[in-house]
């Protein structure tokens, strides 16, 4: 039995290799996945979805007939009307990877409702030491300079504003489920607005810099960014999920954009800090680096 370029035997093993077990029937293979409640049935020849339905298990949860070829439009619609997806040798291929890829772990009984329906998240704390709300610097004004590689230095440190907020979220997974809570920073620059993601413990906190410098003013409010921290964290965490469907004989493929719930995202009291960045000044422009990173940055104020 052939089946879009395979035969019966490789989709057999296929099938066992998912974790199906097997059984021979008169109308053709029936497998059945216990840990999903996933059923699909190999049809032999040309039989009616009325006939192959006692096949299935009545705790399936899902239903798929295989024919070798089209069944036609009545046995489709039929099938559609007892909730069994159809799928023929043509639109094999492309549905196998569903059919064979595992369903999420079933969960106990006395479990439905917490996973249902989890508690909301609390934000994770954001320990800063007292009074220290400015970035350490790691590159000096020699260092910075040698970086820039520019003619006619003039070097000036400025201190950029930053709200910083801790988060905590729990993102969709392909199955539907929500994963386990991962908690993260998230950072607003106090001039333009801008949203950047920063790794626990990759910069230092300290009381003030010996550097001469000028600190400049925040340029919007703890309200304003918390609300463009909010929305930059449900765009950086909104994942793609597919569902698949059978319409008219067709096997349709949803890509869904999932952002986080409400109750699923949960951002601490923003924090004012101050990061370094070295503006030098050349015959040929302004290079503008981050003193903690070394990376060129355009310039980070609203002056440009």
């Amino acid at each position: 039995m052939a089946r879009a370029g395979m035969t019966g035997s490789v989709l057999r093993r296929l099938l066992e290799a998912a974790d199906y077990r097997l059984e021979d029937r008169p109308g053709g293979v029936r497998g059945i996945r216990s840990r999903d409640h996933r059923a699909v049935f190999l049809v032999e020849g040309v039989r009616s979805p009325v006939e192959l339905e006692a096949e299935f298990p009545s705790d399936a949860v899902r239903r798929t007939l295989i024919y070798p070829e089209d069944p036609g439009s009545v046995a489709r619609s039929i099938a559609s009307e007892r909730s069994m997806e159809v799928i023929d040798g043509a639109t094999l291929g492309s549905a196998l990877g569903e059919i064979l890829l595992p369903g999420p772990e079933p969960v106990p009984s006395s479990e439905i409702e917490t996973v249902a329906t989890p508690a909301p998240l609390t934000p994770p704390p954001l320990l800063f030491p007292e009074g220290e709300r400015t970035v350490r610097p790691r590159l000096g004004r020699a260092d910075a300079e040698a970086l820039a590689g520019v003619e006619g230095l003039r070097s000036t440190l400025r201190l950029i504003p930053y709200y910083i907020a801790a988060y905590r979220v729990r993102v969709a997974t392909p199955s539907g489920a929500r994963a386990p809570a991962t908690d993260h920073l998230v950072a607003v620059q106090a001039l333009t607005g801008a949203a950047e993601f920063w790794q626990p413990g990759e910069r230092e906190l300290i009381p003030e810099i010996d550097e001469p410098n000028q600190r400049l003013d925040p340029q919007i409010s703890e309200d304003q960014s918390r609300t463009v921290a909010v929305e930059a964290v449900r765009r950086r965490h909104t994942v793609s999920v597919d569902h698949t469907e059978q319409h008219d004989g067709a096997l349709v493929i949803e890509r869904r954009r999932v952002p986080p719930a409400a109750d699923d995202l949960a951002i601490g009291e923003p924090v004012l800090v101050h990061v370094p960045f070295w503006y030098i000044e050349g015959t040929d422009g302004r290079v503008v680096l981050d003193a903690v990173t070394g990376s060129r940055s355009p310039p980070p104020d609203r002056e440009g």
